[in-house]
């Protein structure tokens, strides 16, 4: 645990997950928690850190999620950077004091320690990932643009390699029908599968569902999010986890298309 100014930060491992928590999800009892910190845990994922952020009340308000670039579950070759799965900031206050600068400090003096080439992330200015430009302010650079997405990377080894997107989309056409590809990379995923599925057997829809279960399989998915896709005939419907509404308006308009 570290204390800075007002802010404390607590390291997260497998070996305190399920104490300390994943910030993104409180309810420890919740089936999306559970199955957070069993992936969390699993030694396919070695290297696994967060960093969570508290505030002088002790309230969980902002965390990074990283691991070694090698094991990331998003569609990225990368060779000994750090990447960043998640970072989050849940308060306008807290984010005009720094705080995601602080935590991406705070990779960074890992990265050094663990003489890393760089450290790298996605950003987006669409759902579930941060805006590049908390990336952009701490001197990560745009390498890479596919579809909504961006490749940030901050190098510290200049002479290293830069991280490359693996082309996600090649892989859509092989999926006829509807699929919905998930991990446990996200606490929420599993609701969004559970309400999903019933939806899909309430409106007579076959859905096929297939759990990702490495991080290889993930950097070989069919989207951008890597951790979650939905897919109609090789086109990609959903590429962050839905409520059971949003896939109702998609099947509605998927059958006015016929």
């Amino acid at each position: 645990m570290k204390v800075e100014n007002e802010f404390t930060f607590v390291d997260v491992s497998a070996e305190n997950v399920s104490e300390v928590g994943i910030c993104c999800s409180k309810d420890k009892k919740s089936p999306g928690f559970i199955a957070k910190a069993e992936w969390f845990k699993s030694s396919l994922n070695k290297g696994l850190r967060m960093k969570i952020a508290l505030d002088n009340k002790g309230r969980q308000i902002a965390f990074v999620e990283y691991l070694p670039s090698e094991l990331a579950w998003r569609p990225v070759k990368a060779d000994n950077y750090l990447f960043i799965h998640c970072i989050t900031v849940y308060s306008k206050d807290s984010r005009e004091k720094g705080l995601g600068s602080k935590l991406l400090q705070m990779v960074e003096e890992e990265a050094v320690a663990q003489g890393k080439s760089g450290i790298c992330a996605m950003s987006s200015d669409g759902s579930w990932m941060v805006d590049k430009k908390l990336f952009q302010k701490n001197n990560f650079t745009i390498t890479s643009e596919m579809g909504r997405f961006e490749l940030m990377v901050k190098k510290l080894d200049p002479m290293a390699p830069l991280p490359v997107f693996i082309d996600w989309t090649k892989k859509l056409p092989d999926y006829k029908g509807w699929h919905l590809i998930y991990a446990d990379q996200c606490p929420w995923h599993l609701k969004s599968v559970t309400d999903l599925q019933q939806a899909a057997i309430d409106n007579g829809i076959i859905l096929t569902v297939t759990k990702l279960t490495t991080p290889a399989e993930a950097q070989l998915a069919p989207s951008g999010f890597g951790t979650f896709s939905l897919i109609k005939d090789g086109k990609l419907l959903a590429d962050h986890y839905i409520s059971r509404t949003r896939f109702e308006n998609i099947l509605r308009q998927e059958l006015k298309q016929k």
